[in-house]
């Protein structure tokens, strides 16, 4: 399995395709690349394609001391560096969104696009933190139980789809991997809930941006893409209807549709 060895962590990461434009794919908390694979198999054809697991998720290493953004985002920096070489097409959903937005700010010669998916500019809000510390004490302990799996599956899904027949297998398929996390995993939730925001930081990305929101995601709601597409200059919003927290999981159709769209532009 391919892994990329960086100054202090090997991060793994796939790629298909072999056109000019190169797109990199970052997942949200509690996922992985395979999030995207639906996008990865619409976009190979006409693209060179990357998708990573951040440091202590998935199958990247799960290096000693604390994570938290500006460390994922060196990361990433380093990432594109050695792997591409040239700026890239930078699609981030939710905690990938908030690394995307930090990168494109703080290092805009290395984002020709931004795709931001189901993402926030604000601190985690506070009425939040009690909530998801309490899942963080149980998951550090017990790891991600069946009673944790299925609260999480109601945050990161829309209502609709979970009460949708038709999404039943997908449904075993996307808990069992949410179980599949170790209990180091609580580092990288840490990261998530403490973040600082960038809401200011983002008023100087200057690369073309599109912002995508599920019109169910309870998680980042859509007013919070509403804010992104107001702060960074020029940028776009598109809702998904009857998505929640992972559009590219519930919607792919439209999630391909939009970011082919997107990429015909370059």
């Amino acid at each position: 399995m391919p892994h990329i060895q960086l100054n202090n962590t090997k991060l793994f990461y796939i790629q298909e395709g072999e056109g000019e434009e190169v797109i990199v794919f970052s997942h949200g908390l509690l996922w992985s690349h395979k999030m995207f694979q639906s996008q990865i198999d619409f976009l190979k054809k006409d693209y060179t394609v990357f998708a990573y697991d951040h440091r202590g998720q998935g199958q990247s290493e799960d290096t000693k001391g604390p994570i938290d953004m500006d460390l994922l985002t060196l990361d990433v920096v380093e990432l594109i560096d050695k792997m591409v070489g040239k700026p890239v097409h930078f699609v981030g959903l939710s905690m990938g969104g908030f690394v995307g937005m930090r990168v494109a700010a703080r290092f805009p010669e290395k984002v020709k696009s931004l795709i931001l998916l189901e993402t926030s500019a604000s601190p985690e809000p506070v009425e939040n933190l009690p909530k998801y510390k309490l899942l963080t004490g149980i998951v550090k302990f017990f790891g991600i139980i069946p009673t944790v799996a299925g609260t999480v599956m109601k945050i990161m899904f829309a209502q609709s789809w979970l009460e949708n027949p038709k999404n039943a297998d997908s449904y075993k398929k996307w808990i069992k991997e949410l179980q599949s996390n170790k209990k180091s995993i609580t580092k990288s939730v840490e990261a998530v809930i403490h973040r600082k925001g960038v809401e200011e930081e983002i008023r100087h990305i200057k690369c073309p941006t599109m912002v995508v929101v599920g019109d169910e995601d309870v998680a980042t709601k859509p007013e919070k893409a509403k804010f992104i597409q107001m702060a960074i200059p020029d940028a776009v919003l598109h809702m998904v209807p009857g998505a929640g927290h992972s559009s590219c999981i519930e919607k792919p159709d439209e999630v391909n549709r939009l970011i082919g769209d997107w990429m015909r532009k370059f």
